[in-house]
């Protein structure tokens, strides 16, 4: 197999990844520091008043000010170096247009986050359970949500009828797995970028893919691709958001222990439960307990993964189209193939590309001579993918 990067191509790759790995270092140490820092010092420039307009002023001041702390690396990250590195096509204007939705949802999220809890937690002692139990059916609605979220920042339409189209239906209808719709994304006028994903749940159930993918991709390739999505789709995942939802009450009624805690040992001067004044204290837990779990969580997301990457070869009976995809998908994204191991422990959500293509490899199995493949079509489109 050749080599994935020229000698030129792989410092130009070494270079784009290099302050993301320091990025990463610098956060996991350095971001529980400054939570910390304004754990301490934050609430005490508060004077405490009551009222739903305190404690919604006071959110709205902690979030926006570590957000705003952060939006000049986010600006550097997310644009400047996306350009320097030919990854985006978008202009400035919409760049900052897509910012200005974002940071409107972040307000409105953290609105409904401080009405629902602090409205709640003066009132009665049993606040907990009820934010529990409307965040677990908000979630779901979330999931049955997300084919439409992405028309808040790119345009989306049904893949038009023809080979590819029945080639993945065809795919699809042995996974049995259910789907509203093909739609594809039209990320090109933001990004190179390629990418396929399913979304939504139940009957809101859309695969996504995106015009970049269409145009760089073959049809064997966008095969393989959507059959590790269906793979994804067909992991138990109610044992996970059954735990999600148990770990969602476990987590709010801490805070209402928090309450209580800081109420009693009138910490930040504190004298009367519901303050919101615990709110950075309680975030820097909540960073904390993310850390640790990160190792754990980023080794259940590469198993998956694999198992993914398993799935769509036993699907497809196709390994060579799926390699092929995952090569290209690097290149394009200008992906490490073999991140440092550090990195990769620390929470990295897929395996390495070489290891990846070894399992593929290892695991691969012949088609059988009676079976035809699905998503091995010679017929190619203009361009390459990630």
């Amino acid at each position: 197999m050749e080599p994935l990067y020229t000698p030129a191509e792989l410092a130009d790759v070494t270079a784009y990844q290099a302050p993301i790995y320091l990025s990463s270092a610098i956060d996991t140490l350095l971001w529980p520091v400054l939570l910390t820092l304004f754990a301490v010092f934050f609430p005490r420039y508060w004077k405490p008043r009551d009222g739903i307009a305190f404690s919604l002023k006071f959110a709205l001041t902690y979030f926006l000010s570590l957000g705003l702390l952060y939006a000049p690396i986010d600006f550097w990250f997310g644009y400047l170096r996306e350009h320097e590195f030919g990854l985006s096509t978008e202009s400035a204007g919409s760049y900052l247009w897509d910012e200005l939705k974002s940071w409107a949802l972040y307000v409105l999220s953290i609105t409904a986050l401080t009405v629902g809890v602090f409205g709640l937690a003066k009132k009665t002692r049993h606040w907990w359970w009820l934010v529990a139990l409307a965040s677990s059916l908000a979630l779901i609605a979330s999931i049955a949500l997300d084919p439409y979220k992405v028309r808040l920042y790119v345009d989306q339409q049904p893949l038009p009828p023809g080979e590819l189209r029945t080639q993945l239906t065809t795919l699809l209808e042995r996974t049995e797995v259910p789907f509203a719709d093909i739609l594809v994304v039209n990320t090109s006028e933001k990004s190179v970028r390629v990418g396929a994903a399913f979304a939504g749940t139940g009957t809101t159930r859309t695969i996504l893919l995106t015009d970049t993918l269409l145009d760089k991709m073959t049809p064997a390739e966008i095969s393989a691709g959507v059959a590790h999505e269906a793979g994804h789709v067909r992991e138990a995942r109610w044992p996970g958001r059954i735990l999600s939802v148990l770990a969602l009450f476990g987590f709010l009624w801490f805070w209402e222990w928090l309450f209580r805690a800081a109420a009693k040992r009138h910490w930040y001067g504190i004298t009367a439960r519901g303050d919101v004044r615990v709110l950075p204290l309680l975030m820097l837990f909540f960073t904390l307990v993310l850390e640790v779990g990160a190792p754990i969580s980023g080794a259940l997301s590469r198993r998956h993964e694999s198992a993914a990457d398993a799935y769509a070869v036993q699907l497809t009976h196709d390994p060579a189209s799926l390699i092929s995809l995952l090569r290209k998908l690097t290149r394009i994204n200008k992906s490490d193939p073999d991140p440092p191991r550090w990195f990769v422990l620390l929470g990295a959500s897929h395996p390495s590309l070489t290891e990846r293509v070894e399992a593929i490899q290892k695991n691969a199995t012949p088609a059988p001579p009676t079976t035809a493949n699905v998503g091995t079509s010679e017929q190619q489109l203009p361009g390459d993918m990630r």
